[in-house]
């Protein structure tokens, strides 16, 4: 593939004049997050009717103990992954701490109550014997354990943040004439397979005024890997002593 020319965008270097927007659909994810987080309960609900013997979905009550706590971590984690996606996309702001936090750890959240009723249940039922309540809590905290740790961010982003980052008119970004992405990497993939025969260079500023209104998800995705990789080098490299 032919060598794109790079030019530099005309005009003065500006700050970002709106905030940042990274490349996707968090509305979409959320929904799906949410229905996720349902049929979570669902089956929350339908190991609770099982242990209190209301229904006989498998011929051992056990069974049915742990293939519905196994869908219900599946599903529960599966909500948590999408909404902490939309977290990165579309993230709160630290100005309003308690939706900040509520936002980042309402997947831990949904978590706890697609699980805790559920062993509280198991742990007081007399419809069940001991084997089955043993095996039923250690499935049923294990499963918790498992979405817990997954659903919980160990890396939240703010909109601040995001402003920081990628506001600074020091920061080149690249885009092309068409499209409405811009990019933080001369060399992401999307640039490349464009027909546009020149890539520009400008402050994000300056990529607004061209139309550009997206930060590009790729770009945006490798900028966490690179950053999560400098912070883990940084706890990796031993501190040198001072003579």
């Amino acid at each position: 593939m032919e060598e794109k020319k790079i030019v530099r965008a005309e005009g003065e270097r500006k700050p970002a004049s709106a905030p940042i927007k990274v490349e996707g659909k968090p509305k979409a994810l959320r929904i799906g997050a949410v229905a996720c987080w349902v049929v979570a309960i669902v089956f929350e609900v339908l190991c609770v009717l099982i242990v209190a013997g209301k229904i006989s979905m498998f011929s051992q009550p056990l069974t049915g103990i742990i293939v519905t706590l196994v869908v219900d971590m599946l599903f529960a984690l599966g909500g948590s992954l999408l909404w902490k996606k939309a977290n990165h996309i579309d993230p709160a702001s630290e100005a309003n701490k308690t939706k900040f936090w509520l936002w980042n750890n309402l997947g831990v959240i949904i978590t706890a109550l697609a699980f805790i009723p559920a062993i509280i249940v198991i742990l007081l039922s007399k419809n069940i014997d001991k084997k089955t309540k043993t095996f039923g809590t250690i499935v049923a905290v294990i499963a918790m354990a498992i979405a817990g740790v997954g659903s919980y961010d160990f890396n939240p982003v703010s909109q601040e943040e995001l402003q920081e980052t990628y506001g600074n008119p020091d920061l080149d970004v690249y885009w092309v004439a068409t499209g409405e992405k811009y990019h933080t990497h001369a060399d992401c993939q999307h640039l490349k397979s464009s027909t546009q025969e020149e890539i520009i260079v400008g402050s994000i500023g300056q990529a607004e005024e061209a139309g550009k209104t997206e930060l590009c998800k790729t770009c945006f995705k490798r900028d966490q890997k690179e950053k999560e990789a400098a912070a883990n080098n940084a706890l990796e490299t031993p501190a040198v002593e001072e003579e």
